[in-house]
């Protein structure tokens, strides 16, 4: 049984929070890092959070920014909560320091989630040594979307925002601000690629590691274009003005009906497949250049970067009904010209899967496209340009009672390497309750990730230019991990986002 929590207070810049102790634990949730980005703050870049006086309670997450989604255990959001860019910090109560930090940007497509996900608990991190923060940051249309006149990638500018909050302000709950490793998934990891590759976030943190990072920054062209649809959802013109007169629920839910145009319409191209609107936008300021260019040409050579991805990474999709499962040659064949694909890819991928339906071709060649392969090639550029980088794949596969496969797919890898195996929830992404050996599992990941955040080692040796493609892989799986060459190089990476459809 846990003892009961006792009041723990800390003084940061902005004034006292009151957290608890929990365990030998220090927990503080939901402190504000920037000012809440709506009235005259809407569309803007994050302003400091005001100062307070006396000691604000720090005992609970604060808000989710706007979404429509509804996640298990999680908040959800309402339009009436508005201070949404918050963080949270789990540390050892007592005890030597200072502690490595490992700030953990959570996925959602850019569109959805939160740090408040019970996947997403610190506790675990923290009583392996680390100094865990998680924070909130603006999605979808509110943080991403293109406003003219207004910042593109203000869901960007506020993790640096909440970066610089650690750097200024972790020393007081035992971190590091030395010695900081930003992590993420799916979003997450996309948006660390962008962080590496931006002069604004230089100097905020030391090491990074990003899990199935997506392919998928957004021209300014393209974003313009899909501001313009859902303008024309919303029933406002697409200026700064019109935005503004338009109430975040009101972008919320006219995204998500553009959005199920495309799922609808086999014919709109790459967004019938991939029904993401936002994401990082290549807008010449805050994001000069694509991350694999910039990462290729060095920048961020100087830090430290483990990547993972999963092996069946669309695996996921297909369960949630995400996107439209491709079951005929013909959709096969449209899928790959949709995305551009070498035209012998689908001769390869047949002869690397005899006798496997066309829904598994296409589930295997999209997750290579969109995550894995992109993933593995960002690994590769980094250690071209003379970064250190360690190489990581997620394969831990199980059967059912019921004969039935439980899949490596996208976001599996999450709850083990934060070791948050029995959190509401998670038994969905994971195929069911936890197993001695998933258990085991997910100490090793914890160790590696440990290692690597105090000393940029995981534990197995990183890749080289010489070594590419066939570097050295640590490839997690039960009930014993193994070593594997780098994944085969079928030239998957392309520019999806050169060609972008018409705006309808």
């Amino acid at each position: 049984m846990s003892a009961p929590a006792a009041e723990n207070i800390v003084v940061t810049k902005q004034g006292s929070v009151r957290g608890t102790i929990v365990d030998g634990l220090s927990v503080t949730l939901g402190i504000p890092y920037a000012a809440p980005p709506f009235g005259a703050g809407r569309f803007r870049a994050p302003m400091p959070a005001a100062p307070w006086e006396g000691t604000r309670d720090c005992t609970r997450f604060g808000p989710v920014a706007p979404q429509s989604a509804e996640l298990p255990g999680a908040p959800v959001w309402r339009p009436d909560q508005e201070d949404v860019l918050s963080l949270n910090v789990w540390s050892a109560a007592e005890g030597s320091g200072p502690r490595p930090v490992l700030f953990w940007i959570h996925g959602g497509a850019y569109t959805f989630g939160s740090s408040a996900q019970p996947d997403y608990d610190g506790t675990a991190l923290a009583r392996a040594g680390l100094t865990v923060v998680t924070c909130n940051y603006r999605l979808g249309f509110e943080g991403f979307g293109h406003v003219p006149g207004f910042p593109d990638n203000r869901g960007l500018l506020d993790q640096i925002a909440a970066l610089e909050w650690v750097r200024d302000n972790i020393s007081a709950f035992g971190g590091d601000p030395d010695n900081v490793t930003v992590a993420g998934q799916s979003a997450g990891g996309g948006s660390i690629a962008c962080l590496m590759s931006s002069p604004r976030a230089e100097g905020l943190f030391r090491r990074a590691v990003v899990h199935s990072v997506p392919d998928a920054t957004f021209p300014a062209g393209l974003a313009g274009a899909l501001t313009r649809e859902v303008a024309d959802e919303a029933g406002v013109a697409p200026t700064a003005q019109g935005l503004l007169s338009a109430s975040p629920q009101a972008l919320v839910e006219a995204s998500d009906r553009v959005v199920a145009r495309y799922a609808d319409d086999p014919s709109s191209g790459f967004l019938h497949y991939d029904t993401v609107l936002y994401g990082p936008v290549l807008d010449g300021e805050t994001l000069t250049r694509d991350p694999l260019d910039a990462l290729a040409d060095g920048a961020g050579r100087a830090i430290d970067l483990l990547v993972c991805h999963t092996t069946e990474e669309y695996r996921l999709m297909h369960e949630v009904g995400s996107m439209p499962s491709v079951t005929t040659e013909d959709g096969l064949a449209r899928f790959a010209a949709d995305y551009g694909l070498p035209e012998d890819l689908l001769a390869e991928y047949r002869a690397l899967m005899p006798g496997a339906p066309v829904l598994d071709i296409f589930l295997a060649l999209a997750g290579d496209a969109v995550f894995a392969a992109h993933t593995v090639r960002l690994a590769e550029a980094h250690a071209r340009a003379g970064g250190r980088t360690h190489l990581s794949r997620f394969d831990r596969r199980r059967t059912r009672p019921d004969g039935s496969p439980v899949h490596a797919w996208h976001a599996a890898d999450v709850p083990f390497v934060l070791g948050t195996l029995d959190a509401t929830g998670v038994d969905f992404l994971t195929g069911g309750p936890a197993d001695a050996d998933d258990r085991a599992l997910s100490q090793r990941m914890i160790r590696a990730l440990v290692a690597f955040a105090s000393t940029g080692e995981p534990g197995w040796a990183p890749l080289t230019d010489a070594s590419a493609p066939t570097a050295p892989v640590q490839v997690w799986a039960v009930p014993e991990d193994r070593t594997e060459g780098a994944l085969a190089a079928h030239a998957l990476f392309h520019d999806v986002r050169s060609s972008p459809p018409a705006p309808r």
